[in-house]
């Protein structure tokens, strides 16, 4: 039995989708876990087959396959995402929970980016007639970025919203060992912010969350994993995991290209309360 310290316990209160889980593959199946998939001006990606396709303009495809929400890229670094209001305004038609992520760069400051992040949803909301949706909020580090990256944009979005975002993270060698020898402060801010996790494969020597959430040191549960990814060479390459009782197929569902999906670890109910208590109405 694992018991939680009184951080994690702490953490559980506060967000009580962590509760039961099991911390290895999940607290459901893949197949009974919520979906949710991820977006930015890189797709739709080209047709490999015939199937259900989508675009930034209609992505009834991708909710007809089991998508209950879309995080769409806003911005990297200094640059703003040219799809990312076509894609929510379409998410939002299909009554989809609405979601972004702010891809933030090491070389340029995090508070910065964390304004600009804000401020673009402001513009989009109010031109998209989306006042009063409410937007998950995700931060996206670059894997040069130090623990001290993290929490000022952890502070800025929080100070601004009162909502401590998602945290999301390459599978990178880079980070694992800058997150694993941040400070105890340190690690304690970041893991008050739920972790949405990447992981395609078994063959980096990671076969579980449980095993990347040993390797950073920061987190004792995760909230989503991308399980399913997209690598570019020449074509784009379906990167999905295929290893014990999460074993998924190359494509979403029967959509005509790769895509890049996650599974929620929890029930809809769960996923739709974790999605209240990180997202924003600008």
């Amino acid at each position: 039995m694992r018991f939680l310290s009184l951080a994690g316990f702490v953490a559980t209160l506060a967000m009580p989708w962590l509760l039961n889980s099991c911390g290895g593959y999940g607290r459901v199946e893949l197949a009974q876990a919520p979906k949710i998939v991820n977006v930015s001006s890189y797709d739709p990606k080209e047709r490999q087959r015939g199937g259900d396709s989508f675009s930034q303009n209609d992505v009834s495809g991708l909710k007809q396959n089991g998508a209950l929400g879309l995080i769409a890229r806003t911005g990297k670094g200094r640059l703003i995402d040219d799809k990312c209001a076509d894609f929510l305004s379409a998410a939002n038609r299909q009554g989809m929970l609405l979601g972004t992520y702010y891809f933030v760069l090491a070389d340029v400051d995090p508070v910065w980016q964390a304004d600009r992040y804000l401020s673009r949803l402001k513009e989009i909301t109010s031109s998209r007639g989306l006042q009063g949706r409410k937007i998950l909020l995700v931060g996206d580090f670059d894997t040069k970025s130090d623990p001290g990256d993290f929490i000022a944009f952890i502070n800025r979005i929080q100070q601004r919203t009162g909502v401590l975002p998602v945290i999301y993270l390459e599978n990178s060698a880079q980070l694992r060992s800058t997150l694993s020898n941040a400070s105890s402060a340190q690690k304690r801010r970041i893991r008050q912010c739920p972790y949405w996790l990447a992981l395609y494969s078994h063959t980096s020597g990671f076969r579980t969350p449980k095993d990347l959430m040993n390797a950073y040191g920061v987190w004792n549960d995760w909230a989503m994993w991308q399980y399913g990814g997209v690598e570019w060479s020449g074509r784009s390459i379906s990167k999905h995991y295929y290893h014990g009782p999460w074993k998924s197929p190359e494509y979403f569902g029967t959509m005509d290209r790769p895509l890049e999906h996650n599974a929620f670890n929890g029930t809809q109910q769960d996923l739709r309360k974790f999605w209240d208590q990180h997202s924003w109405a600008p």
